[in-house]
């Protein structure tokens, strides 16, 4: 029972992170709209995120805010009941704001050898609600998280053909997570946990930006490792005073490598109307051995937890399309497929993770010389499998426990707008 309270506490720290799971990649309303293949194709601020090494390409300075709010729908089909348990998550609103600014000794920023961004935005967040009662409840309830990334940028044009950048990132973030206990008070009520705490960690961005010619330009981008640390959780039971000498409350400290990431991208315009981008990455979750957590208050039964997760390297592709309509008016489309990097046995319900397959549609349109408006519609689905945590669970001795093994099936809706404000000088 304690070790099971040890598993909620140790599943906040990759819930908050995860980059496939229930998150979903958000950081540009028009990046959104072709997939997020934006390593090689720079349009605006959200560069910044997606290439910094393109940022010095930027014809002018700009500010950068956009918002997704996230809707998702999740079930869980349990093997041997056929019981089928429904989430209600709230929708969760993801943002992302961006500053741009650089020129040269006559105020010209197209003439900028320099362009120097910062990044705000919040690539992990979003809620997670199962129903009351449902099959998992002593695993999980509910998982509430939010997290910011802050990343000051520099960006250099070597020359027209290239371009590089680098920026450090700073991660901090919130969650709290909730379980039923298995006992139970008199009116058959079931105990309550509840955990919370914040993490912080440091990484960086960099970036290769190649455009041989107007038509063709190639991009590559090295996401770090970036170390996250819990240091201050708190971990609080509502159980019956017969049972609470055995749920002591206190605090917990613990530790996670988040992967590295790899992208490779190139765009092509083979008419002067419509480009296509594509892009392909690589991410280390190889890293993601085991969590290991520690308790301020410990017991016996429960001092320092170590949970298997032996996750493998995952792969994503995206591939996006936009088509100048008119001369104010761009359509855009795009597809992705990212593969797990959760094996067979591993699969939790803070990430019942599996395949992702996601469409997205939108539109742009400039506003004068000064204002760009982006809207785009992200629809994705983690495809439907059959999943089991048989491999998560640690037991002392004396002890037995059934897997929680059945269907997880998961759709995601994300509508995002964006607006882009851009400065001129009186010589543009």
């Amino acid at each position: 029972m304690i070790k099971k309270i040890a598993f909620l506490a140790c599943s906040f720290i990759p819930a908050l992170f995860f980059a496939q799971g229930f998150q979903v990649n958000v950081q540009g309303a028009a990046q959104v709209a072709m997939g997020s293949a934006a390593t090689a194709f720079i349009q605006d601020g959200a560069a910044v995120f997606y290439n910094p090494g393109g940022g010095s390409f930027l014809k002018q300075n700009c500010v950068y805010g956009g918002v997704t709010p996230i809707a998702s729908k999740g079930e869980f089909l349990q093997s041997n009941t056929n019981v089928l348990s429904k989430t209600t998550s709230p929708i969760s609103t993801p943002f992302g704001g961006y500053i741009v600014w650089g020129a040269d000794s006559a105020h010209r920023p197209v003439f900028s050898k320099f362009k120097f961004g910062l990044g705000a935005y919040t690539p992990f967040g979003s809620t997670i609600q199962w129903q009351n009662g449902w099959s998992g409840r002593y695993d999980l309830t509910s998982i509430q998280l939010f997290a910011v990334f802050i990343q000051p940028t520099v960006s250099f044009k070597i020359n027209e053909k290239w371009g590089i950048g680098a920026g450090f990132v700073y991660a901090t973030g919130k969650v709290n997570l909730q379980q039923d206990v298995p006992v139970w008070f008199q009116d058959g009520t079931a105990g309550h946990a509840t955990i919370q705490g914040n993490a912080t960690g440091y990484g960086a961005n960099a970036g290769i930006y190649f455009k041989p010619s107007n038509k063709l330009s190639f991009g590559l981008t090295y996401r770090s490792q970036v170390s996250m640390s819990v240091k201050n959780g708190a971990a609080s039971f509502n159980v019956p005073a017969s049972t609470a000498s055995n749920f002591p409350t206190g605090g917990f400290t613990g530790g996670l490598p988040l992967p590295q990431v790899l992208t490779f991208g190139v765009a092509y315009k083979p008419i002067e109307k419509l480009t296509l981008a594509l892009d392909a990455s690589w991410v280390g979750w190889y890293s993601y051995d085991t969590v290991t957590f520690k308790y301020s208050n410990p017991t016996p039964a429960l001092s320092v937890t170590k949970l298997p997760r032996n996750y493998t390297n995952g792969y994503s592709f995206r591939l996006g399309a936009q088509y100048q309509i008119c001369k104010n008016w761009v359509g855009r489309a795009g597809v992705a497929y990212m593969l797990s990097p959760v094996k067979n046995g591993y699969e939790t319900p803070d990430i019942p993770d599996s395949n992702h397959a996601s469409f997205s549609l939108g539109l742009g349109y400039r506003a004068g010389k000064h204002f760009t408006f982006n809207a785009s519609f992200l629809f994705e689905h983690i495809v439907r499998k059959n999943a089991d945590n048989s491999n998560t669970i640690i037991l002392t001795p004396g002890q037995t426990a059934t897997p929680l093994s059945g269907t997880y099936n998961t759709f995601i809706f994300a509508p995002s707008v964006s607006v882009s404000f851009n400065f001129l000088n009186h010589k543009n």
